[in-house]
């Protein structure tokens, strides 16, 4: 696969086909396969946690909140 050119000089210049794979297409594809890798991964724990643990409780609402929003809504509170 060498290539032999001569220059205006006379020179004989000989250039050899790039053995192996480029490095910087390595560290691409490293990289490129950890993000891979590290989102697959994510997935899978969420999937995990979405089977395995309790759903979120919600936060008691509080009287005040209930009465200003049925007022909203209306309805009279209870015991007016």
């Amino acid at each position: 696969m060498d290539e032999q050119y001569s220059d205006a000089a006379g020179n004989v210049i000989r250039e050899q086909a790039a053995k192996g794979l480029n490095p910087g297409l390595v560290v691409l594809l490293v990289v490129g396969g950890l993000l891979l890798l590290f989102l697959v991964g994510n997935y899978v724990l969420y999937m995990y946690a979405q089977k395995t643990l309790p759903p979120k409780k919600k936060k008691p609402v509080s009287k005040k909140k209930l009465k200003r929003e049925k007022l909203k809504q209306g309805v009279s509170a209870p015991g007016e």
